[in-house]
């Protein structure tokens, strides 16, 4: 995963790395998220009442998302590919114009690429994106991929969240967590290849890391 994110950012190019994301992940912390273009945020079930009125502020923001977004459709699409490929191997098998390894190839391929799929969900569905805070601080939106690889905001109270100062996990490794104290769904952010925009919010969700001074 390390040599993934080294690779993704070495393609993107530093130009284009440090330029403003559009469409999907394009928003700054004034900006209504509404008025995002391609955007699809669906509505999380830990969403508030007020959390769609109140103003959020971005403090984190990882840019390569929009990649793994990509490539998580990508991975979808062809996983589709090979285990719709399936019915018609085994018939072609049945009428004798294929050999039982060609079959057994097929089927150990789609069965590679539905454990690879089930594997890549389950890492870029709690990969951070972006991260805000609203005004009063006690709500953070956390804006990460769903199972489609498009964009899903899931809402925490900040009552619920644990800060880095509680855990075990340190900002220079690859991935640290965001946990919650009711140990609902974890999350991961990346802080070697990620951006702290904001280090005031952010400190105020995970508290004062003596790295992060």
């Amino acid at each position: 995963m390390a040599a993934l994110l080294r690779a993704v950012r070495r393609f993107r190019g530093k130009a284009v790395w440090e330029r403003p994301l559009h469409g999907l992940w394009c928003c700054s912390g004034q900006e209504d998220p509404k008025r995002w273009v391609g955007s699809s945020s669906p509505i999380s079930k830990e969403k508030l009442p007020n959390a769609e009125t109140e103003k959020f502020w971005m403090f984190y923001r990882f840019d390569a998302i929009r990649t793994f977004g990509f490539l998580s459709r990508l991975k979808l699409a062809q996983t589709a590919l090979t285990v719709v490929a399936l019915p018609p191997g085994y018939y072609l098998y049945s009428e004798g114009l294929l050999t039982v390894n060609t079959v057994c190839l097929m089927s150990g391929i789609s069965g590679f690429a539905l454990t690879m799929l089930c594997w890549m969900s389950y890492f870029l569905r709690r990969l951070v994106g972006i991260l805000y805070l609203n005004e009063s601080g006690t709500m953070l939106r956390v804006a990460h991929l769903n199972f489609w690889g498009w964009r899903q905001d899931t809402y925490c109270p900040m009552a619920d969240v644990i800060p880095l100062t509680e855990t075990k996990d340190r900002p220079q490794e690859m991935f640290v967590r965001i946990q919650r104290y009711s140990g609902k769904q974890t999350f991961y952010v990346t802080l070697r290849y990620g951006r702290i925009l904001d280090r005031q919010r952010f400190t105020q969700v995970f508290g004062v890391h003596q790295m992060l001074k």
